[in-house]
């Protein structure tokens, strides 16, 4: 089983109840930023997790088809759960880098995923490549840097800063057949009961379940012993950043 998808399984039931709550007001952002009036076709939600998603693209687009995609097991399952709920809606469990088999959505829309995939810049070209023309693609991510200071930097800090090649930021939907309408920084405050509630759900319920399993319960232990000190006390409350990119299929689809 792939390593990412094991550890989302595990991390389920945490995610939804612990970053989902946590995480709305990003997700609302991005299923706003698209115009009421779009074409004809399904919208596809890649890296759909629980399908946070669903209600609010149900609510401002009844009857249209929503599909959610994702690689995990146990994001499937509760997604699946969510989805009974909307009976224009379906998950697909399967590879979310690659989407060519959706070509004709009217939107597509991605909260949180991108940053995860193994070639972002890869996933979003098959994101963008699958819109009908004049179709919608809304992406909320985390960029290298979500603030200077809070849990998240200090989590960065703790794994050593930079850990991976983040180049694929200042290249996304380039050589797309697409038209970059939005590109902004959106920050909404997030908190937590405590450091220890965070860094616990963080490793368990969120991106480093994965890696956990692969390093091994003494990684996390020593991560946490890390993470914990000179933190502050009782409530955390914070502001971090995300990217959001909205973008427009262009009519002529010369650039493919």
């Amino acid at each position: 089983m792939n390593a990412i998808a094991r550890g989302w399984d595990e991390a389920a039931d945490g995610y939804l109840d612990y970053f989902v709550p946590r995480f709305a007001p990003w997700v609302a952002a991005a299923v706003d930023a698209l115009p009421a009036a779009l074409p004809d076709g399904p919208i596809l939600v890649p890296c759909c997790g629980p399908f946070p998603e669903l209600d609010l693209l149900g609510a401002r687009f009844p009857g249209r088809e929503i599909v959610g995609v994702d690689l995990s097991e146990g994001m499937v399952s509760r997604a699946r759960e969510r989805a009974r709920r909307w009976p224009s809606a379906r998950v697909v469990q399967g590879d979310a880098t690659d989407l060519a088999a959706w070509s004709g959505c009217a939107a597509v829309v991605s909260v949180f995923g991108l940053q995860q995939m193994p070639d972002p810049e890869q996933a979003a070209r098959s994101w963008a490549s699958v819109l009908r023309p004049s179709g919608w693609l809304s992406i909320v991510y985390w960029p290298e840097q979500t603030e200077e200071d809070g849990p998240f930097a200090r989590v960065r800090a703790v794994l050593g800063g930079k850990t991976s090649d983040r180049t694929w930021e200042t290249r996304l939907l380039t050589n797309t057949p697409t038209t970059i309408e939005r590109d902004e920084t959106i920050t909404f405050p997030m908190t937590h009961p405590s450091a220890e509630e965070f860094i616990d759900a963080y490793t368990t319920s969120g991106p480093m379940r994965a890696r956990a399993l692969t390093e091994g319960e003494a990684f996390v232990e020593r991560i946490r012993t890390h993470f914990l000190r000179d933190t502050p006390q009782g409530e955390w409350r914070h502001h971090p950043q995300a990217r959001h990119l909205l973008a427009r299929r262009e009519l002529s689809t010369g650039a493919e």
